[in-house]
């Protein structure tokens, strides 16, 4: 059985920024658990053609500026090779390949058993699964009986298989957006939404959203309040907007549910349909922690800003709106991970 001061379970980009910050709060020895070949956490497998809509001056974790020109908008690809790069630096031990099965508390110390048997031990834990590898499709009435194709995001790669095809993306954010937007040319592509699409500037006077966010302090704004009064809506410089129309990607209103061969629009109109993607988010999965108090009925952590509130020892870094709007992207982990360090740092002594 191994020890350390810290576990931090994900060498994603919330793990990875964790592991980063725990020296300056006193945690000298940390490891990091990670299920896959290689750190990263989810983004090796998004779709292809992802590109982030934060510039690279805005798309950095602590202590590791991401390279190039600042002001460009990294792809998929970069980000994996930053988060690579970023991993080699740690003063941490990253362990790959280490599914943790269980994570208890017993005589206030955390043991965690990975799937293969390997234990290890720490004071404390924090848990930087997020929910990006938990991808969560809606229970639309009659799924099971469609012929077709359903995916979602996370198992969308590129446009090139579905071309001729007639397909529905179903979803109003970024993600879905984009995959639309390069679906078009290939497929007859609809948009299926809740609500009529937002859209937000990209660039809004001249100067990045990001920098308005920064200056302004809208992160640092209490959450709870900016959520009822700032619809999410779609980044854009214009470009995927401009795509939509250009190749005749129409919005409409959600379809009321599937049939064998497409979909029930809410006008009642049927519709043939070939495949359905749906960018419809995810959703926390803390299965590890089922045994450990720290989860209500739902699997959902009880926390305040990270920090959990009935388990000692415990916190979350990536978590949605966790403690502000940028909470589950690069540019947001390093700021809630200070956070939670410093109070678990503080709840050791």
């Amino acid at each position: 059985m191994e020890h350390a001061d810290l576990i931090v379970i994900g060498a994603g980009q919330s793990g990875l920024a964790t592991a980063a910050l725990a020296p300056r709060h006193g945690f000298a020895r940390v490891l990091v658990l990670e299920s896959a070949q290689q750190p990263g956490g989810a983004w090796p497998r998004y779709y292809d053609s992802l590109t982030l809509f934060s510039p690279a001056r805005y798309s950095a974790l602590p202590g590791m500026r991401f390279p190039g020109d600042p002001d460009r908008y990294p792809l998929r690809d970069d980000v994996i090779d930053y988060l690579h790069a970023y991993a080699e630096r740690l003063p941490a031990s990253v362990r790959t390949s280490t599914t943790v099965a269980s994570v208890t508390r017993q005589d206030g110390v955390w043991r965690v058993r990975a799937e293969d048997g390997r234990e290890f031990t720490a004071a404390a834990v924090v848990a930087a699964t997020g929910d990006f590898g938990s991808p969560f499709l809606p229970g639309t009435p009659g799924r099971t009986e469609f012929g077709g194709r359903v995916l979602h995001a996370a198992d969308y790669r590129s446009p090139h298989v579905f071309a001729g095809q007639r397909v529905i993306v179903v979803g109003g954010g970024n993600s879905a957006i984009q995959i639309a937007a390069e679906l078009g040319p290939l497929a007859d592509t609809t948009l299926a939404t809740r609500r009529p699409v937002a859209w937000t500037p990209q660039r809004p006077l001249g100067r990045d959203l990001h920098w308005w966010l920064k200056h302004t302090r809208l992160d640092t704004a209490p959450i709870r309040r900016l959520l009822t009064k700032i619809p999410i809506s779609v980044i854009d410089d214009g470009t995927h907007r401009a795509a939509l129309d250009r190749h005749g990607v129409d919005r409409r209103a959600m379809f009321s549910r599937f049939t064998t061969d497409g979909v029930l629009w809410a006008d009642g109109t049927h519709e043939p349909a070939d495949t359905v993607v749906y960018a419809t988010g995810y959703r926390p999965v803390f299965g590890y922690l089922t045994d450990s108090g720290a989860l209500d009925d739902e699997g959902v952590p009880f926390h305040r800003g990270g920090m959990s509130t009935t388990v000692k020892g415990l916190g979350f870094v990536g978590m949605e709106f966790q403690r502000s709007f940028s909470s589950k992207t690069l540019r947001g982990v390093g700021r809630d991970a200070s956070w939670l360090l410093r109070r678990l740092a503080e709840a050791r002594r």
